[in-house]
């Protein structure tokens, strides 16, 4: 078993709290790593119902705030929906996943997992006037 640890920046610069999640395999494709994390994150919002959704992707009939997602109306979020948001969103470059420093560009991309591994999630944020 080994603790990863998440890291969300955006090309803006701005930089949320690290997290750290237990994975007992040393390798997994890139798809369930993203799996893993958005599940996780979804069950701990389902868990306490926080006034704000702090995820990778935006929830349906949601808005965007300073530090996450405030949905309209207040309900469980479904984990299989943002996890194919997740994949969308990637697929469309709407964020890049660096492990380790090293940028991984496929799905189905396996990657070495050790203690003190760190996976980045930069979502590109776009220019202003560009």
């Amino acid at each position: 078993m080994v603790m990863v640890k998440f890291i969300d920046e955006t090309t803006s610069g701005a930089k949320a709290d690290a997290w750290h999640l237990e994975i007992f395999e040393e390798r997994l494709a890139l798809r369930e790593l993203i799996r893993r994390r958005v599940f996780q994150e979804v069950a701990e919002y389902n868990a306490g119902q926080p006034e704000v959704f702090r995820g990778l992707v935006q929830p349906s009939d949601a808005e965007r705030t300073l530090n996450g997602y405030r949905l309209r109306e207040p309900r469980r979020v479904d984990a299989e929906q943002q996890y194919d948001r997740a994949i969308e969103a990637f697929g469309r470059n709407g964020f890049v996943v660096l492990v380790d420093d090293r940028q991984v560009d496929h799905l189905d991309t396996e990657v070495q997992l050790r203690a003190g591994t760190e996976v980045c999630f930069l979502k590109l944020v776009p220019l202003v006037g560009g």
